[in-house]
């Protein structure tokens, strides 16, 4: 009787050694899991937010190229608009004097006679 009692002793406590190691086996699978599957999500994050700086930085600059080129090509415009006015600015000085000339001259050129009042 006292064998067979020491047999059932025995018996039990391999079998709660043995549940109690398979329960921690799961439990350790289970926190790697579980640790694994976190690492992966921060390391989607973390790739999610270089991707969405690098895609602003790359738009930035983009943008900015764009408004160097748009205030380029309006100082070049302006310029533009300055010299043509300078140009008939120009032209219209000389009509008004070729014709304060040819008035006050006579119509008979400025070195070819006229009404010169001291020739």
């Amino acid at each position: 009787m006292v064998m067979v009692v020491m047999v059932v002793v025995v018996v039990v406590v391999v079998v709660v050694i043995v549940v109690v190691e398979v329960v921690m086996v799961v439990v350790v699978m289970v926190v790697v899991v579980v640790v694994v599957v976190m690492v992966m999500l921060v390391l989607v994050v973390v790739v999610v937010v270089v991707v969405v700086i690098v895609v602003v930085e790359v738009v930035m600059v983009v943008v900015v190229m764009v408004v160097v080129v748009v205030v380029v090509v309006m100082v070049m415009l302006v310029l533009v608009v300055v010299v043509v006015v300078v140009v008939f600015l120009v032209v219209v000085v000389v009509v008004v004097v070729v014709m304060v000339v040819v008035v006050v001259d006579g119509g008979g050129g400025v070195f070819g006679g006229g009404n010169w009042w001291w020739w």
